[in-house]
């Protein structure tokens, strides 16, 4: 057969035959053409039966070997992936979206942990645009990629700006860090490191967390324990049952510590009770590991909002420091943040800087430039520095005076309970105190959307809408 030949199957007797043949052909070369077509459709049979079998079809063969006769073909409708389950949605994202489809006008998004303004919008600080601004203007900048560790100037005003420039760990080189997709990237980066590292121990949260710590340490192969933390008979600090549960925690285990402004309780310890939780942790010899996401955002103070890591660190521990730029610069969506090691010296320091990468390249090679030109922008110019910092103690003080407000408005309501929680917890959340049902009350009769926890985020609410959110709370609390 030429490479123009084409075989074709005859219209009557299904029999194939070159074109250009007729169907008068000798006996020979039908018989001939009879033993082509037994063999090719053996050898499609087989390969079809292949790949049913990889596929794990249920259904019949879909061609047997050697069968002369004509075959029909079971599909098999749908994707190789029907198997997946579907996914619950995130409970805070739902949350969102609910919001979003609800059309009432007095409907308010108390879910979401992003600040907004007094009008209830997304808020760029004025520094971010500057920053942003120089860097249009400088054109010494390019698009190279970043090395696997990101921004190394960033990298070091980020470790300063947690534990100061004349911290002596820093001074002495010391400390490893590396850049990171915010602070989740910077806690999956540690996960991975420990599951590797420093096998056999468990990570130890706070009871309650936030909810992705829960996911993102078994990912990383570290097992996940936890300790009391919340009191919800005062709405405050279980001090007693945190210690109890530290000093009962195996010598070496990880230990995850909120810097400041605890997800999502609001609830802090005091200066005094820090100093208690370092005792057992210097003496069980456990590993702390911040979570700083709030850093100037809570009280509105860089330093005091930074003092818990800096009096571990300055205590001789060895920690684990994982840093988010989200909330005290309003980068929500640069994913910006950092990992830092702080240890015992500078050559162990680069050992773990070198691991640091190892894990990082297989994950996501390197991390974007944007987001840590701008922070490196801000925390590097003086100008930038000076208007930044004040631009955070603007929004803590505002979420500072919506907790005034909003517990004023209840106290005038007479609404049952005590409501002084709301002024005593700081930073970004405050839990309520409500119930399921109580919560289930306020987002469908009053439009009010929330955690099923009862947490709320006080950056979404409103001198003009803390008298409304005030009765939603009276009327869930008096009637369900």
């Amino acid at each position: 057969m030429s490479s123009l030949d084409v075989q074709m199957p005859h219209a009557k007797s299904g029999n194939w035959f070159r074109s250009g043949e007729t169907t008068g052909a000798s006996g020979d070369t039908r018989s001939q053409m009879r033993r082509f077509k037994l063999s090719t459709m053996d050898k499609v049979g087989n390969r079809l039966n292949k790949l049913q079998a990889h596929l794990g079809s249920e259904s019949e063969l879909l061609v047997a070997p050697n069968n002369t006769s004509a075959v029909a073909v079971e599909a098999t409708p749908g994707s190789i992936w029907n198997g997946v389950p579907q996914a619950p949605p995130d409970p805070i994202l739902g949350v969102s979206e609910a919001f979003k489809a609800d059309k009432d006008g007095s409907k308010m998004n108390l879910g979401v942990g992003a600040y907004r303004t007094e009008e209830g919008k997304p808020l760029v600080l004025n520094s971010v645009r500057a920053a942003e601004r120089q860097m249009v203007a400088d054109m010494s900048l390019n698009k190279e990629y970043l090395g696997i560790g990101g921004n190394p100037n960033f990298c070091k005003l980020s470790r300063e700006l947690i534990l100061g420039a004349d911290c002596a760990a820093v001074r002495e080189g010391r400390v490893s860090t590396v850049q990171s997709l915010s602070g989740t990237g910077a806690l999956r980066i540690a996960a991975e490191f420990l599951g590797t590292f420093y096998k056999g121990a468990a990570v130890y949260l706070p009871n309650p967390t936030w909810g992705n710590h829960k996911k993102i340490f078994p990912n990383g192969g570290v097992a996940v324990k936890s300790y009391r933390y919340y009191n919800p008979a005062t709405r405050g600090l279980d001090f007693q049952g945190l210690c109890e549960d530290l000093c009962a925690a195996p010598a070496g285990s990880i230990i995850l510590l909120h810097a400041c402004a605890h997800n999502p309780t609001g609830v802090d310890p005091t200066h005094e009770q820090w100093a208690e939780i370092l005792k057992v942790v210097k003496a069980k010899q456990l590993l702390p590991l911040f979570d700083s996401a709030y850093q100037g955002f809570a009280s509105g103070d860089l330093d005091r909002d930074a003092q818990a890591v800096r009096m571990f660190v300055n205590a001789g521990l060895e920690v684990i420091i994982c840093q988010s730029y989200a909330k005290n610069m309003g980068l929500y969506g640069e994913r910006i943040g950092a990992l830092s090691f702080v240890v015992a010296d500078a050559g162990v320091a680069k050992k773990v800087y070198s691991q640091m990468q190892q894990v990082i390249r297989p994950m996501y090679s390197n991390p974007p430039m944007h987001g840590a030109a701008i922070v490196e922008r801000i925390l590097s110019n003086k100008e930038n520095y000076e208007a930044w910092k004040l631009e955070v103690k603007g929004m803590a003080d505002r979420i500072i005076s919506m907790r005034t407000a909003l517990h004023s408005a209840l106290q005038k309501l007479g609404t049952p309970g005590n409501w002084d929680h709301i002024l005593n917890q700081i930073g970004m959340f405050t839990f309520t105190g409500l119930n399921s049902a109580q919560v289930t009350n306020m987002t469908k009769k009053h439009h009010v959307y929330m955690t099923q926890d009862g947490r709320i985020s006080m950056a979404g609410v409103t001198a003009a809408k803390a008298q409304y959110l005030a009765a939603a709370i009276d009327d869930s609390v008096r009637n369900c």
